[in-house]
């Protein structure tokens, strides 16, 4: 594979602490709040030390407390976000605090979460695929339910599982054959972002 998504080498940049650092209390006082409604996906709220079980799974949903559609605000006034860095159109990626640090990345697009993605194992999907899996033992697992797609330029192929309008995204790694990236959350961000590369 010649070029990694952008969603990718940050993660792989996050996940080693080589990524740029925002303190979390800016980019939450960042977010635009004007005419804001109430938030559809509450924030649960933080409680003693997770379980090993609370992150093993990773979905379409979110994961733990991070719920596809929260808030970034919300969730950095909770306490749940250590970092923030800007990406290409607009969104924002971020490292997240307690049992889920260092294992999974989020990006918001306009302050909402849209995607939670991992280089690790755990967590895995629903399903049980992970990371380190290869293309072949997803589609024993998903079956007629997954493709295998590649993007728009034809020079990197993926994993794609959809649900409505959510998507789980398995995308190669950039050294050794298999998956190196989980990616879950909405469509038009996960998907559109593995076909369509912005060149940011």
């Amino acid at each position: 594979m010649n070029r990694l998504s952008s969603t990718i080498l940050t993660g792989l940049l996050a996940l080693t602490a080589v990524v740029p650092v925002t303190v979390a209390a800016p980019a939450a006082a960042a977010v635009p709040t004007a005419g804001v409604t109430a938030d559809r996906a509450p924030v649960a709220p933080v409680a003693g030390p997770a379980s090993a079980a609370e992150v093993e799974v990773l979905s379409v949903r979110g994961a733990g407390p991070y719920r596809i559609g929260a808030r970034l605000n919300r969730l950095a006034a909770a306490g749940l976000i250590d970092w923030t860095a800007p990406g290409c159109a607009g969104v924002v990626h971020a490292g997240v605090t307690g049992p889920w640090a260092g294992v999974i990345l989020l990006a918001f697009r306009d302050g909402r979460l849209v995607s939670v993605g991992t280089a690790t194992v755990p967590p895995r999907s629903p399903a049980g695929a992970s990371v380190g899996m290869s293309f072949a033992d997803l589609e024993r697992i998903y079956g007629r339910r997954g493709a295998l797609i590649r993007n728009d330029a034809g020079d990197a192929e993926a994993y794609l599982v959809r649900f409505g309008s959510r998507v789980e995204l398995f995308t190669g790694h950039p050294i050794r054959p298999g998956v190196g990236y989980y990616e879950a959350g909405a469509a038009s961000h996960v998907e559109r972002g593995f076909r369509q590369w912005p060149s940011c």
